[in-house]
Parts: C-alpha cells; sequence; structure tokens
C-alpha cells in the first residue's frame, strides 16, 4: 500500500527491502540485492532522483517519473556481482522483463539521459525505456526488420526432456538469441549482393575494430556500433540499438556483404587449398573423419541426411557410432537441412540455418558484438536466420594483441624472477587489466581457439539449458578455419610465445 512506501529519507535497508518486493524474479535473490542496493545507495544523495525511482517501481510506472542516473562508466558497462551488463538493461530485467536482450530497449521521448544519448549519466529507471521486442534482430549489426517473431524463449528445443534447466542466476555464459531477419525477399543464397545502402552514422572509435553503422531497408532503424572489447586491452563502449527517422544523421553507405573487397589482403600467402575442415562429434566423441572443404567451393552445407559427402556438402547422416545412444539418435533426426556456411572475402564466414531447428553457437566474434569477453555466450541462431559468425580482420588482430601481451608479460615474469622488479606499464600497459601471471599463461592453443567455431544442432548447452558444456551436446561440429590459422602461423613466427607450463 501507498502507506509503507518508504521515501529517500527513509534508511537504505528499507527502501531496498521495498524495491526488492518489485523485482520480476528473472535474477538470483543475491544479485537482485545487490544491483538494488548498488543503485539505492549512488542515489542516496540525489533525493529527489531516489523518490523518483521508488514512485515508478512501486507503482509500476503508473506515475510519470523523472529520470534516475548514475555515472556512466568507461566502457558503458556496469558491475554486479561479478557480472558486468549495461546499467539500465540490468534494471528494466530487475523490474520489468526477465527475459529482456539488450538490444530490444528504447528510450521514451522525454528522457533527457537515455543510454543511447551517451550523456555522462545514464539514466536507468525501467520506466523510461520501452522494449521493442517485434524487430527480428540480427546481431551481426548488418540487418534489422519491423516485423518477425516476438516473445521468443530462450528454451524451445525439440522436445523438453523433463529435466529443469538450471538456473542462469550467478552463471556467466549467457544464451544470446539471433532470430531471423523477416520480412526479406529470400534471394538465391549465392548472391553475394551488396546490402541496400545503409542509413546510419559511424562513430569514431579508437578501436583497434573499425566502427560502423549500417541501416537496412526499415528507413526507421539504425544501427549504430561504437566497437569495444578484449578485455585485456582496453574497453570501448558497446553497440547499441537506436531508432530515430533517418534525418537525424548524415547518411553513409556502406557495401556490406563486400567491404573485405576493397581491402588488401593480411597475408600474402596464397589461400590454403581447404578453406575449413569440419569435424563431426556425438557428446565427446568425434564419429568419422574430418571433412574438408575445398577454396573452390566457398559454400557448404552440414546436414543430417544420408547422401554421400563430397564437395560442398557434408552429410552426417550417413556417420555410423557404436557408442550412439537413443537420445544422440533422437537429436540426429532432427538436423534435417542443417545450416550453410559461407566463406566471404579473404576468410570472414556467415551461417545461414536451413534446419526447422535452431542451432548453437560459440563465436568470439559474436560474443564481441554482443559486448561479451570471449567464450563467455552461446549464441542460438534461428531457423532462416543468415548471420554473420566470424570476421577474419577481428580475429587477426586479436591473436596479434594476445601474442604480443603473452610475450610482454614472459618478459616481465622473467625479469621479475631475475629480480628485475618490472614498473607498472611493463607490459604493454595491460598490467592493470590483467594480471601478469594470466597474461604469460595465454598459450598457443588460445591462440589457436581464435580460428575456430563450435556449433551444435537442436540441443543448446549453458546455464539456459541441462548441459553445460557442447561436449555435452548430442550432435555438433568444430569448424577449423584454415585462413585464419595461417595468419596464426605468421603471428607465432614473428612473436613465438612459449607454451605455459601446465599447474598440475
Amino acid at each position: 500500500s501507498i502507506t509503507n512506501t518508504p521515501t529517500s529519507n527513509d534508511a537504505c535497508l528499507s527502501i531496498v527491502h521495498s524495491l526488492m518486493c518489485h523485482r520480476q524474479g528473472g535474477e538470483s535473490e543475491t544479485f537482485a540485492k545487490r544491483a538494488i542496493e548498488s543503485l539505492v545507495k549512488k542515489l542516496k544523495e540525489k533525493k529527489d532522483e531516489l523518490d523518483s525511482l521508488i514512485t515508478a517501481i512501486t507503482t509500476n510506472g503508473a506515475h510519470p517519473s523523472k529520470c534516475v542516473t548514475i555515472q556512466r562508466t568507461l566502457d558503458g558497462r556496469l558491475q554486479v556481482a561479478g557480472r558486468k551488463g549495461f546499467p539500465h538493461v540490468i534494471y528494466a530485467r530487475l523490474w520489468r522483463w526477465p527475459d529482456l536482450h539488450k538490444n530490444e530497449l528504447k528510450h521514451v521521448k522525454y528522457c533527457q539521459f537515455a543510454f543511447d544519448l551517451k550523456c555522462d549519466s545514464v539514466c536507468v529507471n525501467p520506466y523510461h525505456y520501452e522494449r521493442v521486442v517485434s524487430p527480428g534482430i540480427d546481431l551481426s549489426g548488418l540487418t534489422l526488420s519491423s516485423s518477425g517473431p516476438s516473445g521468443l524463449m530462450v528454451k524451445d528445443e525439440y522436445d523438453y526432456e523433463g529435466q529443469p534447466s538450471l538456473p542462469s542466476t550467478e552463471a556467466h555464459m549467457q544464451t544470446i538469441q539471433h532470430p531471423p531477419v523477416r520480412p526479406v525477399a529470400q534471394e538465391p543464397f549465392n548472391t553475394p549482393a551488396m546490402m541496400p545502402p545503409a542509413e546510419g552514422s559511424s562513430s569514431a572509435s579508437t578501436s583497434a575494430f573499425s566502427s560502423m553503422a549500417v541501416g537496412s531497408t526499415n528507413a526507421s532503424s539504425t544501427w549504430t556500433r561504437n566497437n569495444n572489447f578484449t578485455p585485456s586491452v582496453s574497453h570501448h563502449q558497446n553497440g547499441h540499438l537506436q531508432h530515430h527517422p533517418p534525418m537525424a544523421h548524415p547518411a553513409h553507405y556502406w557495401p556490406v556483404h563486400n567491404d573485405i573487397a576493397f581491402q588488401p589482403p593480411l597475408s600474402n600467402h596464397p589461400a590454403p587449398e581447404y578453406w575449413c575442415s569440419i569435424a563431426y562429434f556425438e557428446m565427446d566423441v568425434q564419429v568419422g573423419e574430418t571433412f574438408k572443404v575445398p577454396s573452390s567451393c566457398p559454400i557448404v552445407t552440414v546436414d543430417g541426411y544420408v547422401d554421400p559427402s563430397g564437395g560442398d556438402r557434408f552429410c552426417l547422416g550417413q556417420l555410423s557410432n557404436v557408442h550412439r545412444t537413443e537420445a544422440i539418435e533422437r537429436a540426429r533426426l532432427h538436423i534435417g537441412k542443417g545450416v550453410q556456411l559461407e566463406c566471404k572475402g579473404e576468410g570472414d564466414v556467415w551461417v545461414r540455418c536451413l534446419s526447422d531447428h535452431a542451432v548453437f553457437v560459440q563465436s568470439y566474434y559474436l560474443d564481441r558484438e554482443a559486448g561479451r569477453a570471449p567464450g563467455d555466450a552461446v549464441h542460438k541462431i534461428y531457423p532462416s536466420a543468415y548471420i554473420k559468425v566470424f570476421d577474419l580482420r577481428q580475429c587477426h588482430r586479436q591473436m596479434q594483441q594476445q601474442a604480443a601481451t603473452a610475450q610482454a608479460a614472459a618478459a616481465a615474469q622473467a625479469a621479475a624472477v631475475a629480480g628485475n622488479i618490472p614498473g607498472p606499464g611493463s607490459v604493454g600497459g595491460i598490467a592493470p587489466a590483467i594480471s601478469l601471471s594470466a597474461a604469460a599463461g595465454i598459450g598457443v592453443d588460445d591462440l589457436r581457439r581464435l580460428c575456430i567455431l563450435r556449433m551444435s544442432f537442436v540441443k543448446g548447452w549453458g546455464p539456459d539449458y541441462p548441459r553445460q558444456s557442447i561436449k555435452e551436446t548430442p550432435c555438433w561440429i568444430e569448424i577449423h578455419l584454415h585462413r585464419a590459422l595461417q595468419l596464426l602461423d605468421e603471428v607465432l613466427h614473428t612473436m613465438p610465445i612459449a607454451d605455459p607450463t601446465p599447474l598440475d
């Protein structure tokens, strides 16, 4: 009741308790409490804003409320209980939409400090944002559309196995959804046509990664990205979705599909004979031989049929495994038309899901696009979705940075052992972001992982599913990208790093 509603003059504890009563239950109680405590403490000196927050939350937005602001951090994200996220998204999930995806928020017109406005302060009033559920969001940042599947649930595998999915409360990993973009005229898959000219703005970014803004056929949508990433090197503000009339920005035209064509190759070495090799696994066992895709076949299909494999088609249906269980057999039946992998330019990779069921992808490129640490998310790609999952230039920069970091850290460690204590700037200026031992612990295997994609058919893994690792899924593939591995060889020749000795 209104009489029990606290005000900014009450003790923090009673305000937190009252606000906790209105949470939506998507997060653990511990996380919710820490997030709310942190916010209330920050607002204790701004009584009018704290009162606005209390009014907004306790009346479920029934009364108009002012902006509720906190200081914007360097990378735009807020850390709560060891997890980083965008502040407006964290609080919108807590009090309004527990299943909210970070790209689904649009601020209301009267919000003066909305996250997208890039002010020094960020408004975290959940009732100053609206949820835009209808657009099919393609996190490759290349297309947006005004209609698509709404209300998609993370867990919609072909059958519920009777096992409750593990709560994602304190877990760091997250399933990020990539629904198909609709409506689009279904062009033949093999036409590398240019996207429509983009209506968007390209913000300057000091990041090593090029900044890009790409619009779509929907004139009222603009995708703007300011890149962030590699936690061990630097932080930049993450990308976000904006909805503005197209004239709000000067137009920049980006030829999306073949922008690589205008860039010189990263290496003078001739392209490898095979652009990728694909290994098929059931649980933690490889089944059949590794399938190599010749560079003359830039598009390869991996499906569940029993035709002989060869050239541009890898058929998983004809592979036998004496240890195959009934659950694996059942999952294999649902691979169906599977996926198409397409190599573009010097070595970028796109995926189209042809199956009637989603595929789940581990992709460092998509992690970065979603503002996550590498390996920190599982990406659910819905049927008919077409999405970029690997960027060769980004991968090359990342391997160069990590190799340089590891080399510098190893040298600094050696100096420390010899009694020459290194100064704070000794590890290429990365000392505050990554510990010396962690940097020195980067080995060749860590760099090789940058050149590998993993993809599970039908079944997901991570905190939203009963399986915690891809090796617990019934049928999955590992894709080794040969051009990237070729570049890694070159990087390691110029910057050799010693493999760390195992701890055990």
